[in-house]
């Protein structure tokens, strides 16, 4: 298993990290806790020793289980990982009580990366109104949490804020070959880079759907490296990047552990042909956008309510990375006002629109894709 020591507070990790959300589930929706050790057992057991979860994880369960497999591993031969929902904490006190919990659950005295979790700029005035900034501290001080840093959603400008507020130990991002530009994205990572803060990325599988890529992406990278999985090109990618010091991924089966930890058993930088090759992927999963919004949001808000640039999105994804039902499923849980088959086709929207759509014609596409 590669490894990689980085941060002021060198800790020589493992490149692949075990991430405890989507354990594998019984019937019930509860974590099957058997093949759950047996996961992550296999992973430790060939070089995974970065072991992340967090407090609302699995319904609150994930904690609890890694708890009961930290009890079974000597506690210094691994790096234990959680999250304070700084959400759920009206004052410093609940920020300490829930830490004190989360200790309890994991079954260990202290943590070693702990994140201020999926920071955005609501949490972010949240957390600057509690002034836990300063109590950050006496929480190093006390030896139960020995590096803090923060997870990242939201636009670049709120992450380098939150960057430039404290002296992080580490930082983390979503970051896969199709989403440099969203969120903190490629500049997030160049800043922090710049400022010898390293990286944990978080969706470098973007969620699955770089899993199972489309036919005709699928024959490129084959065609490059027949036994190479998508996944595995999907981690590769993210893995060359040098500040990167461990990338997440959220097991569900044994097969996937066992196809992650080959990727990270001999990882190396992509050379020229294969990061061509990802270049070549990107530009097919682009070429598979029914409408070309870019989510500006000039156009709104619309006078009837509809949720513009939504209805596009999930049309757009659905195409792209094949997850027609996912994306159905999200476009029949929206508001009935926010749909696109409650367009009336006022025209108000196209004058605004940056990119020249014909936004009441192609919202006949999410009708036609969702609806009939």
């Amino acid at each position: 298993m590669k490894t990689r020591e980085k941060g002021k507070i060198p800790a020589r990790t493992s490149l692949l990290g075990f991430g405890c959300m989507r354990f594998p589930v019984n019937e019930d929706g509860k974590i099957n806790r058997p093949e759950t050790m047996k996961m992550l057992d296999y992973a430790y057991e060939h070089g995974v020793n970065y072991i992340d979860t967090a407090y609302p994880y699995h319904n609150y369960e994930s904690e609890e289980v890694v708890g009961q497999w930290v009890a079974t591993k000597p506690r210094d031969s691994f790096y234990l990982v959680t999250k304070s929902p700084t959400w759920m904490c009206k004052d410093i006190a609940d920020f300490d009580r829930i830490l004190e919990e989360q200790l309890t659950k994991l079954q260990t005295s202290y943590v070693d990366f702990y994140l201020l979790h999926a920071l955005s700029r609501e949490r972010w005035e949240h957390i600057k109104e509690m002034n836990l900034l300063p109590h950050l501290k006496s929480v190093l001080d006390s030896g139960k949490v020995r590096r803090i840093g923060f997870s990242f959603h939201d636009d670049y400008e709120v992450f380098e804020e939150i960057l430039s507020a404290y002296d992080w130990d580490f930082c983390q991002i979503q970051f896969n070959y199709m989403d440099t530009e969203i969120q903190a994205g490629i500049r997030g990572y160049e800043l922090a880079k710049s400022r010898n803060i390293p990286m944990t990325i978080m969706e470098p599988v973007k969620g699955g759907m770089l899993a199972n890529v489309p036919d005709e992406i699928q024959a490129e990278f084959r065609r490059v490296h027949p036994d190479w999985s998508d996944a595995s090109w999907a981690l590769r990618w993210v893995g060359g990047h040098d500040n990167v010091q461990t990338v997440l991924s959220g097991m569900s089966t044994m097969e996937q552990v066992v196809d992650n930890v080959k990727t990270f058993s001999e990882i190396e930088p992509l050379n020229a042909e294969e990061q061509a090759t990802i270049e070549q992927a990107r530009q097919l999963f682009q070429a598979r956008i029914q409408v070309p919004c870019t989510g500006c949001r000039y156009c709104m808000p619309c006078p009837f309510g509809l949720d513009i640039p939504k209805n596009f999105r999930l049309l757009n994804t659905a195409h792209v990375y094949n997850v027609q039902a996912a994306q159905k499923e999200g476009y029949d849980a929206m508001d009935v006002t926010a749909k696109a088959s409650h367009c009336q086709k006022c025209g108000a929207c196209k004058t605004k629109c940056p990119q020249h759509i014909d936004i009441p014609a192609e919202m006949e596409k999410v009708v036609r894709e969702f609806e009939k």
